[in-house]
């Protein structure tokens, strides 16, 4: 299956179970205080099990094609860990997954798993918004001495300072789907009208001006 394929394919699925929710016209708000038409829950991808399928066969698919020397998989805690495991099961691939934080008790591990210096590591994640809490899971990663190859994520919002902070940090990421293609699906499939379109991806391109709740 080719990328474009399954980049349809993901916001189709997000879509159906209401991972995703699409409300221009009653925005969320989120912890930051931003008013936000889009609000993203992909842990509910691991109780419907076609779509689980859909999204770990791609994680595999993905994997294998943007980094065939993958030697280990990586989670992010929490929402990337059973995405981690699942897909790592699926390729033959040992996995663990990075803590936000070391523990306080035991060896203190903030890396769970066993991780040799010099493993080719790929990060998995469920979501990336801002991209902040990703590179200090492979910051935390490169110096434990791993080769972190780059970061896989399910879906992007494909913010500006997310893309940045990801070049600045010399970091390859890719992602199954993302905010552009879930809100076109949407609108093909009347979730949302589509002259909300250009609005959506006005508050993608920049978060804190709301004028486009106005639009």
């Amino acid at each position: 299956m080719d990328k474009e394929k399954i980049r349809k394919l993901i916001a189709e699925d997000l879509l159906r179970i209401r991972a995703v929710f699409l409300r221009p016209e009653e925005p969320f708000t989120w912890a930051s205080g931003i008013k936000s038409p889009i609000y993203c829950d992909n842990r509910l991808t691991l109780t419907a099990p076609d779509v689980r399928n859909d999204v770990e066969e791609s994680l595999a698919a993905v994997i294998k094609a943007e980094y065939p020397d993958a030697g280990v998989l990586m989670g992010t805690a929490t929402a990337g860990i059973a995405h981690a495991a699942i897909t790592a099961h699926l390729m033959g691939l040992p996995m663990g997954y990075v803590r936000s934080g070391a523990k306080d008790h035991g060896r203190g591990n903030q890396i769970e798993g066993r991780l040799e210096a010099g493993q080719k590591v790929v990060v998995v994640e469920d979501l990336i918004s801002t991209g902040g809490s990703c590179i200090e899971t492979v910051n935390v990663l490169r110096d434990a001495g791993a080769d972190v190859l780059g970061v896989i994520s399910i879906m992007t919002y494909g913010m500006k300072k997310g893309i940045d902070r990801f070049a600045d940090a010399g970091v390859k990421w890719v992602s199954l789907t993302d905010f552009d293609a879930v809100i076109e699906t949407a609108a093909e499939q009347g979730y949302i009208n589509a002259d909300d379109i250009e609005r959506l991806r006005a508050f993608r391109d920049d978060p804190s001006d709301e004028s486009w709740i106005k639009q």
